[in-house]
């Protein structure tokens, strides 16, 4: 239970770093990447800690 926020941060840092390079590679004013890249991301992040909680929850009973 306790590494869950820590993947859940590893998950966010690396998508918008790899949103950051995306920006930083393929120029443009709005940095795009980094924002689209940043929301997968979350919720990407968010799926995992789900299924994990699900995985939790169906052990307990």
């Amino acid at each position: 239970m306790i590494n869950i926020p820590i993947q859940m941060g590893i998950i966010i840092f690396l998508f918008a770093y790899f949103g950051r390079w995306l920006d930083q590679k393929f120029t443009n004013s709005h940095a795009v990447y980094v924002k689209i890249s940043t929301m997968v991301g979350v919720a990407i992040a968010f799926y995992n800690i789900n299924r994990q909680l699900k995985e939790i929850n169906k052990s307990d009973e």
